[in-house]
């Protein structure tokens, strides 16, 4: 186990790092933020345990607790708005755990979304997000509010890229947004993470031999996918557990992000807060496995990895 003053030591020198070496300087009118840029990220980074059962819970602990290491600490709205304004830097810090663990070549990546519930389906009126969060249908969770988190998951559990969109959006259309932008990337939309240079490999809410077939001559995609049961060309029985045998991965990673990191528990008020709590629990997740890779653990022991 590691003392969170470790941890929380740990993430705020790779994030100094990462922001030194590949983020431009944060220059901005007017008076000086109370906290920095790599500051600011530690914070919202660490405040995605399940431990802290939200903001407020979380800020009363780096109240009594992280005040030694972050004296300048503002008041918890500001403290939003300062994790906010950083959200593209949160993104770029979580995905570059990939170029640390040296796993950018590998021999495939899984694709897959889960659902996101901003809100019970059931309530009435607009919410928070009005044409924004939609109903969709999950298979987890059945009907719900809110958004389709789709993420791309290496076998060593290191999510390369994600983006979301709302509940209704399919698989099919959302990884063909995703699929362009790693073929032609757009600087306002980095979190989908760079090309696989290797097949992805997805379940049957992906397939399709037209879409197929245009992702892979279009964007450089190739997915694999296994044939639906009423296909003409199915796949043995063997074929179709083996297949699912490699998509686990992304299945434990989706279980840590829903329950370990509180993704389950999001009723974001507004669209940019979704992004950075989003970005910072995928890169709370990365920093957990370098981690317990530099610490000789296994990579998703995560629930005995801090003395809290």
């Amino acid at each position: 186990m590691i003392d969170t003053d470790t941890f929380v030591t740990i993430l705020y020198v790779l994030a100094d790092d990462f922001c030194k070496a590949n983020l431009s300087c944060d220059i901005r009118p007017g008076p000086n933020a109370s906290l920095s840029r790599s500051e600011v990220i530690t914070l919202a980074v660490f405040g995605q345990w399940t431990r802290f059962e939200s903001e407020r819970g979380f800020y009363r602990f780096a109240q009594k607790h992280l005040r030694c290491a972050f004296p300048s600490l503002p008041h918890r709205s500001q403290l939003n708005r300062l994790i906010r304004r950083h959200r593209e830097a949160i993104v770029s810090f979580s995905l570059h755990f990939q170029e640390r663990l040296q796993t950018r070549t590998t021999l495939y990546e899984i694709i897959d979304s889960s659902a996101v519930v901003t809100r019970d389906a059931k309530r009435r009126g607009n919410g928070w997000l009005p044409g924004l969060s939609e109903i969709g249908w999950s298979n987890r969770i059945g009907w719900y509010e809110g958004m389709r988190l789709l993420s791309c998951v290496n076998p060593s559990g290191i999510i390369t890229g994600f983006g979301f969109a709302p509940a209704n959006v399919q698989d099919r259309p959302l990884a063909e947004t995703f699929f362009a932008l790693r073929h032609t990337p757009h600087p306002a939309l980095q979190s989908v993470g760079q090309p696989a240079h290797c097949p992805y490999v997805a379940d049957k809410g992906f397939a399709g031999k037209h879409c197929q077939q245009h992702w892979a001559k279009d964007y450089g995609a190739q997915v694999i996918t296994s044939p639906r049961r009423n296909s003409k060309t199915p796949w043995p029985k063997v074929m179709r557990r083996w297949l699912a045998s490699i998509r686990q991965i992304i299945e434990t990673v989706y279980d840590k992000l829903h329950n370990t990191f509180r993704l389950s528990r999001e009723r974001p008020h507004h669209l940019t807060g979704l992004q950075a709590r989003l970005a910072a629990k995928i890169a709370l997740h990365n920093f957990c496995i370098w981690l317990n890779v530099k610490y000789g653990r296994p990579r998703l022991a995560f629930a005995d990895l801090l003395d809290w």
